[in-house]
């Protein structure tokens, strides 16, 4: 039987870090399969193909961010629900959430093959790579459903506070990854498919295990009316999730905008950022994970009305997270070098020098944004938690108006470093509007009596 941890008592801490802890070791885990399916492509096969997969980065994140997003919002109600302890409103909320969940997959699984080939086209991807980043898209796309799962069913563990399965689910698809990656590409020599179809399997095996997860946890059991269409529910659950989905969504058009103009530069600027790129993810998987523990934590301490809990929850996340930062900083100033040029490969090796240059540049500013960026994901997702998913999407806007902004002007000022220098500017001002935000939402907060001050 999955495993419960209620929040609302005991220090914030401790709940927080133990909570956390087993979603950063999940998510290295998943980032471990994404750097080497980077890694055997890369080795494998040439730079080409690796930069044809690593190009694909932000389209594919803003297709799967609508589906990860909204269960992200479904999963805020039903935490709230188990911390009021009212489990009869949160088995319907989780029934809710996966009819609204299986609409979901079959409008983006249809619009994303539509789209995917035009899309490309706009975004002027070089003709090196166009088809094999549109192989690679088309056949990860088709997956869709099991990543929908996979978050929609580790969403309803975390939330009653399990976020130990999480890990071993992902731990899990990583090894399977790992295992068909080399079996597909350096064996059967498929190329960019390999890695997807691999990528795809090990989806849909930490799905299957969150949902066996789900159905061994008696808390969760839904029953035939949990899953009757709830149209006012449904229409709370949307609240919740829209925005989230929709912050997602713009930040990713953003980052599509970034893309483009990488695209404008040298093939070998391109193979570069791309390097980077692959790394964001795991430079990044402390803070956000460090915001899943938090998003639960508040959760519940808003649905026990326990309104102290969730500030020192706050603040107590902000000090981890900066240190946490700090320390990744540290690690890939130190280590981002050689890690990078175990993703270049390549016969020419003034591609490979001039590739690693400009890739671990780009690391060098991300590394020295992350502060902000992991304070950005403690307020974020505390204001996620309070049920406010207004001012996050605006952060999204944020981050897109910032991040067009400098990677359409900097560059012709300081060259390459204006697209370096616009994902800082993106955090910042995002992190800055998500502060005030929150500050604000608890003043509103603290003017209704019902939560304890």
């Amino acid at each position: 039987m999955a495993r419960t941890r209620d929040m609302t008592t005991g220090s914030p801490t401790r709940h927080i870090l133990l909570f956390c802890l087993p979603i950063i070791a999940g998510n290295a885990f998943q980032q471990l399969y994404s750097l080497v399916d980077t890694f055997i492509i890369g080795n494998a096969e040439s730079v080409t193909e690796m930069t044809a997969v690593s190009s694909a980065g932000w389209l594919d994140w803003t297709v799967l961010s609508i589906a990860i997003g909204l269960t992200q919002g479904f999963g805020i109600q039903i935490a709230q629900s188990f911390g009021a302890g009212d489990y009869t409103q949160m088995r319907k909320a989780a029934g809710q959430s996966l009819l609204l969940s299986l609409a979901t997959i079959v409008v983006l699984e249809v619009a994303s093959q539509l789209l995917l080939w035009p899309v490309l086209r706009l975004m002027d991807t070089p003709d090196e790579i166009i088809h094999l980043t549109c192989l690679y898209l088309r056949i990860i796309f088709g997956g869709m459903a099991l990543v929908m799962g996979f978050n929609l069913f580790s969403g309803f563990l975390r939330a009653v506070g399990d976020s130990t399965t999480p890990l071993i689910a992902m731990t899990t698809a990583a090894c399977i990854n790992i295992v068909l990656d080399i079996l597909f590409v350096a064996v059967f020599r498929w190329s960019v498919a390999g890695v997807a179809v691999a990528t795809v399997i090990s989806q849909g095996a930490s799905c299957l295990i969150c949902l066996n997860a789900v159905l061994r946890t008696p808390v969760l059991h839904l029953s035939r009316e949990d899953v009757k269409p709830d149209a006012a529910l449904c229409a709370k659950l949307m609240k919740l999730g829209m925005p989230i989905a929709f912050q997602n969504t713009v930040i990713s058009i953003g980052g599509l905008v970034l893309q483009t103009v990488v695209n404008g530069f040298s093939f070998v600027f391109v193979c570069g950022f791309s390097a980077t790129s692959r790394l964001t993810g795991l430079i990044e998987l402390a803070g956000s994970s460090l915001g899943s523990a938090v998003g639960t934590f508040t959760g519940q301490n808003l649905g026990a009305r326990r309104l102290d809990r969730v500030k020192l929850g706050l603040r107590r996340s902000a000090q981890i997270g900066v240190g946490m930062a700090l320390v990744v900083a540290l690690v890939m100033t130190l280590f981002g070098q050689p890690l990078l040029g175990l993703f270049i490969n390549d016969e020419d090796p003034q591609v490979v020098a001039g590739a690693l240059k400009y890739a671990y540049e780009y690391l060098l500013m991300m590394s020295a944004g992350l502060p902000m960026l992991y304070l950005l994901f403690a307020y974020r997702s505390t204001l996620q938690g309070v049920g406010d998913t207004f001012i996050p999407m605006l952060s999204g806007f944020m981050e897109l108006a910032m991040r067009i902004g400098c990677v359409l002007l900097l560059p012709a000022l300081i060259g390459v470093w204006g697209v370096y220098v616009a994902e800082i500017m993106a955090w910042s001002g995002a992190a800055i509007l998500l502060m005030w935000g929150y500050y604000r939402r608890i003043r509103l907060l603290q003017k209704d009596g019902i939560y304890q001050a």
